[in-house]
């Protein structure tokens, strides 16, 4: 079986090289971290001045109140994203996820504001639920080990699938009230963008092909600026320089209604978050823990606490972003951080903001097609490494996927269930996530032995492999068959990729087996050394 994850000995080694132990840890010139994160900012910039648009408008703020609300939510967002991608002790998963308003909560903070509370009213829910995240956060990250490739795969197709009207909403010019909205000239515009990219993507130059999404958008929006299709005489409209206030929309209000409701959607945030940090870590190919995702939880927390404060909502991991690291192969978390820094940069400076906020969408649209497929293709990739003989992972992954696509093909089917249920499932990313645990909780853990939750001693795709005595006589034996690629060499099997598959005890197939389902075996040299620990006591 193949390895998807660096063992610790592979871990030294490329330290001894001096290179980072980690993917993740790599520095890049900073010229290079800034190009890479102003395209992290380009992917997000249209998903996270949404929020503020939608809620602004609910609110009845006039131009220069939604103005507020989106510089205010774009330096907050660049802030947790920093806080994300750096970490400090018990906060931060120090992976490279973009943060943002969370698009989760949008029914639930209009329903408040037609509820007459305000945008007050919808601060101090936002407060208060954000202080009780923070708070049971650790807790919430213990179900990693309910997280393995049948359950991740699955989340991480679904997160792209999901995606996908977004960017074609995007491809067909953003603005559905808008008179030019699915003209053919948009249609155009993105598919020129997204044929760029392909094309810059085959260059053999690195630097051209990984920064290939934000070539395209550069190159796209020329082009459109020269037929006069870009408008950028609106760019100094909201000035050069302005500081967040404050609490500039007056001081929060709490009501409990109003705080229960948001929590729901904490729990929502909780979900989404938990699945692109597990996302990203597959991509970047890198240990996600029960603690990693804590600190990412924390991080998500404590950044939404202190929106309100700046008047920004709720904060979460963008998906779209994980996308840009697979396609690109930049798996630096610094260069998330230098786009967190652009963020910053562009609450505290509208003008920037304004250039940003001028691409065209169908521009946007046609990188996105690209973006979010790829998110799609890496959840197959991590769905091709899980056993679906002798088990049920089949049904698993077929009603999960259909849970997660029925709110995007159909944003209607829960509208008659209770208002807390339609928050929770109108995600299409939650619905998997909720479906797949549970179905994997039910088929793969509940009255399952230990020794009986993999067929052929394969306990958890990508995470090593052993084989008991017992079965190693039977294969002597001829009554066992071999995995593909296998060979007997001196009475030993040794894998496709040449390792040797550790022969055990009952006692210690079932350890490895619990430890590779709280994620705690990640390779063949886990295994050996979890052997070695078990033989050592």
């Amino acid at each position: 079986m193949s390895v998807s994850h660096q063992s610790p000995s592979n871990d030294r080694k490329s330290a001894v090289k001096g290179r980072p132990a980690r993917p993740e840890d790599e520095r890049l010139p900073i010229g290079s971290s800034f190009a890479y994160g102003l395209q992290h900012v380009l992917t997000m910039y249209g998903g996270i001045i949404a929020v503020p648009l939608i809620i602004g408008n609910a609110a009845g703020l006039d131009g220069n109140g939604i103005s507020l609300l989106i510089a205010s939510c774009l330096f907050m967002g660049g802030l947790a994203t920093i806080l994300q991608s750096v970490g400090v002790p018990f906060f931060g998963s120090q992976l490279p996820l973009v943060q943002g308003v969370s698009f989760a909560g949008v029914a639930t903070m209009t329903s408040i504001l037609a509820g007459g509370g305000g945008l007050p009213a919808v601060f101090g829910s936002v407060l208060v639920a954000s202080v009780i995240g923070l708070i049971v956060a650790p807790a919430f990250a213990l179900i990693v080990k309910f997280f393995p490739p049948v359950v991740t795969g699955t989340v991480i197709t679904t997160i792209g699938l999901s995606l996908m009207p977004v960017a074609a909403g995007w491809a067909m010019g953003g603005d559905a009230e808008a008179a030019d909205y699915g003209s053919m000239r948009n249609i155009l515009i993105a598919v020129a963008t997204l044929a760029i990219v392909l094309i810059l993507s085959r260059i053999p130059v690195a630097v051209i092909s990984r920064l290939s999404i934000l070539l395209a958008i550069v190159i796209g929006t020329i082009g459109c600026l020269i037929f006069g299709w870009a408008d950028f005489s609106h760019v100094l409209d909201r000035g050069i320089f302005a500081f967040p206030e404050p609490f500039a929309f007056g001081m929060p209000t709490f009501s409990a209604a109003a705080i229960i409701s948001m929590f729901i959607v904490i729990i929502v945030t909780f979900a989404e978050t938990t699945a692109d940090i597990i996302a990203v870590g597959e991509i970047v190919d890198t240990k996600v823990d029960s603690k990693r995702i804590a600190s990412g939880l924390r991080a998500d927390m404590l950044s939404s606490a202190v929106s309100p404060i700046f008047n920004s909502f709720t904060q979460s991991a963008f998906a779209q972003n994980v996308g840009l690291v697979a396609i690109t192969g930049v798996k630096s978390r610094f260069v998330v951080t230098a786009g967190g820094a652009i963020l910053v940069v562009l609450g505290l400076l509208p003008v920037m903001g304004g250039v940003v906020a001028a691409v065209p969408t169908p521009v946007l649209g046609g990188a996105g097609i690209v973006l979010f497929g790829t998110v799609a293709a890496s959840g197959i990739r991590t769905l091709s490494k899980v056993e679906y003989e002798g088990n049920l992972n089949m049904i698993i992954v077929a009603v999960s996927l259909a849970f997660g696509i029925i709110p995007v093909v159909e944003p209607d089917f829960y509208n008659s269930f209770p208002e807390w249920v339609g928050i929770i499932l109108h995600s299409g990313i939650s619905s998997a996530t909720l479906m797949a645990v549970l179905l994997n909780l039910v088929f793969n853990h509940i009255g399952v032995k230990a020794k009986d939750r993999t067929d052929r001693s394969v306990f958890v795709a990508g995470t090593g492999r052993v084989i008991r005595k017992e079965e190693m006589q039977r294969l002597l034996d001829n009554e066992a068959i071999l995995y593909e690629g296998d060979t007997i060499k001196n009475g030993k099997i040794v894998d496709c990729n040449g390792e040797e598959v550790p022969v055990v005890t009952e006692k210690q197939h079932e350890k490895v087996i619990d430890a590779a389902q709280k994620g705690e075996v990640r390779s063949q040299e886990d295994v050996r050394r979890l052997i070695a620990e078990d033989e050592g006591n």
